[in-house]
C-alpha cells in the first residue's frame, strides 16, 4: 500500500486523492518511517556594504574603528581599513585637543571676566567643531568619498 509523502494519506495510483501531489511507487507509510525531506533553506543575512561599514567606523569613537579592524571580512578591505584608522586617529586627536584646551583653561582662569568667556568659547568651539567634523566624516564615508583630514589622513592611508 502506498502513502502520500506530502499529506500522509493512503493512496492508490500515481496521485494522492486528498492533496493531488504525485506519489512515487511503493511509498512507505510516513508514520512508520521519517520523511527524508531536506530542511528549508533559510535566506542568509545580507552583508553590510562597504560604504555603510566605512561610515560605521566613525560611529562609536575609537571602539568602532578597532572593531572593524578586527572583524574578518572587513579588515581585508583597504577602504574600510583607511576609515577605521582615520576614525581612531581622529578621536585620539580630539582627546588631545580637549586636554590642551583644559590646560589652557587653567591658565586663563585667573583672568576675571574675559578668562571665563574665552574658556567657554574654546570648549564650545571644540565641541561643536569636532561634532560637525565627525558628522562630515560619516557622511563622506557613506557616500564613498575618501575625505582625508590634513594630518591624520596621510597617517591613516599609510596604515591601511
Amino acid at each position: 500500500m502506498a502513502f502520500c509523502p506530502n499529506c500522509g494519506a493512503e493512496t492508490q495510483g500515481k496521485f494522492c486523492a486528498k492533496c493531488g501531489s504525485p506519489v512515487p511507487p511503493n511509498s512507505p507509510d510516513p508514520g512508520q518511517t521519517p520523511h527524508l525531506v531536506p530542511p528549508p533553506v533559510l535566506p542568509r543575512p545580507a552583508a553590510l556594504t562597504d560604504n555603510l561599514v566605512s561610515a560605521l567606523c566613525y560611529l562609536l569613537l575609537v571602539l568602532s574603528g578597532i572593531l572593524f579592524l578586527v572583524l574578518e571580512p572587513y579588515n581585508k578591505n583597504k577602504t574600510i581599513r583607511f576609515h577605521a584608522f582615520q576614525s581612531i586617529f581622529f578621536w585620539i586627536a580630539v582627546v588631545i585637543a580637549y586636554i590642551a584646551v583644559s590646560i589652557l583653561s587653567l591658565l586663563l582662569l585667573p583672568i576675571p571676566f574675559a578668562g571665563a568667556a574665552i574658556i567657554l568659547l574654546l570648549h564650545v568651539g571644540l565641541g561643536v567643531g569636532s561634532f560637525i567634523l565627525w558628522l562630515m566624516l560619516m557622511y563622506k564615508a557613506y557616500n564613498n568619498q575618501r575625505w582625508e583630514l590634513p594630518v591624520i589622513g596621510p597617517m591613516a592611508a599609510k596604515q591601511a
